[in-house]
């Protein structure tokens, strides 16, 4: 039977990946890759590298085709990554149904972890809802860009007996949930952290975590809020694209 491994490689260092990621590359016979264009070419870059460093046997295919784009226009933001599933689950269904062997076993390289903030889990949920082709699979963990991020910055997440609090940047555009202290914000293509208005809050934010271009910054919103978005606008002209996160916190432990 088909296999299919969804395998988290990590938040952009080749060093991140786990050794069950190792080992479950080392048993792929073909890995799909979605071209996201030449301003993400880096991302495809970077899956070749791992597969080059990590593979024994160097008889395995590379199946690449083009991620299709979502609609950013729209302001009906679920419907429109509703139908960008949809176009992705066809993608995937074609690729596993004609490029991968009865027996053969294939794989989904995962930036990050699969099970945080990435769709590939719920398309082959779709998938075998479908009932098109049959397969089985396996998810592989891998480092967050979140725990890379309180990594690189020396902090825990946590403060004690407190929640962390994991969203989007269009959910804090109007301040910060109530209920916790230390907010993680993901997917922020606005800076709406510049919306906030509070002397007490903290952030920690980094950009391109773990890669030779990585960007961090720290310190009281207030204060380095100007210095962040320069730095973001900046990147982001010269690279073509941007990923980071960041860390919001109240308030010291004492």
């Amino acid at each position: 039977m088909r296999k299919i491994f969804v395998i988290g490689i990590g938040a952009g260092n080749p060093d991140y990946v786990t050794v069950q990621a190792i080992n479950a590359l080392n048993e792929v016979d073909v890995f799909f890759i979605m071209d996201k264009g030449r301003e993400k070419e880096d991302l495809v870059r970077l899956r070749k590298e791992i597969c080059e460093r990590y593979i024994k046997d160097k008889t395995y295919r590379t199946i690449e085709t083009t991620d299709p784009p979502r609609d950013r226009a729209t302001s009906s933001y679920e419907p429109a990554v509703r139908a960008w599933h949809d176009q992705r689950a066809g993608i995937y269904e074609r690729l596993i149904r004609e490029e991968l062997g009865e027996d053969e076993c294939g794989a989904f390289l995962v930036w990050g972890d699969p099970s945080l903030y990435d769709s590939t889990l719920r398309i082959i949920d779709q998938i075998i809802e479908r009932g098109a082709v049959a397969f089985e699979y396996e998810v592989i963990p891998g480092i967050s860009a979140i725990q890379a991020l309180a990594a690189r910055h020396r902090v825990a997440l946590n403060q004690i007996g407190r929640p962390v609090h994991i969203t989007t940047g269009r959910r804090i555009a109007d301040g910060l949930p109530d209920e916790a202290d230390d907010v993680v914000v993901m997917l922020d293509a606005n800076c709406s952290f510049a919306a906030i208005d509070d002397p007490d809050v903290e952030i920690y934010w980094g950009a391109y975590i773990g890669t030779e271009d990585e960007i961090v910054a720290a310190g009281n919103l207030q204060d380095v809020m100007a210095d962040i978005e320069k730095m973001r606008r900046e990147a982001k002209r010269r690279k073509g694209w941007i990923m980071d996160t960041y860390l919001l916190r109240r308030s010291k432990e004492q």
